[in-house]
């Protein structure tokens, strides 16, 4: 037996299961630096509104970054790796 492909309307309602609009969330807590040059700031960031309103969720961020400040998440589903190390790059050392 040879295995059936997904049809197009098959993809599509796969797709409609996560939130296609952008959601704010609040930084709560500034884990640490990350990336191969310290170039991210790992935060703990509280979801505000949305479908997920409420969810806290690790992220990766580049720029800069403050406590309090409000980061936009285009998808809320996935959340990054815990950083594993104790040596970190930047000012939270």
């Amino acid at each position: 037996m040879a295995k059936q492909l997904p049809q197009q309307g098959q993809k599509e309602e796969k797709r409609e299961r996560f939130s296609r609009e952008p959601s704010p969330a609040v930084v709560e807590e500034i884990l640490g630096r990350t990336g191969f040059r310290g170039e991210l700031t790992q935060v703990r960031a509280t979801v505000i509104e949305g479908n997920e309103k409420g969810k806290s969720i690790r992220r990766n961020v580049k720029g800069p970054v403050r406590l309090n400040d409000v980061i936009i998440l285009r998808e809320t589903q996935i959340e990054a790796r815990r950083i594993r190390t104790k040596i970190m790059k930047g000012a939270f050392t």
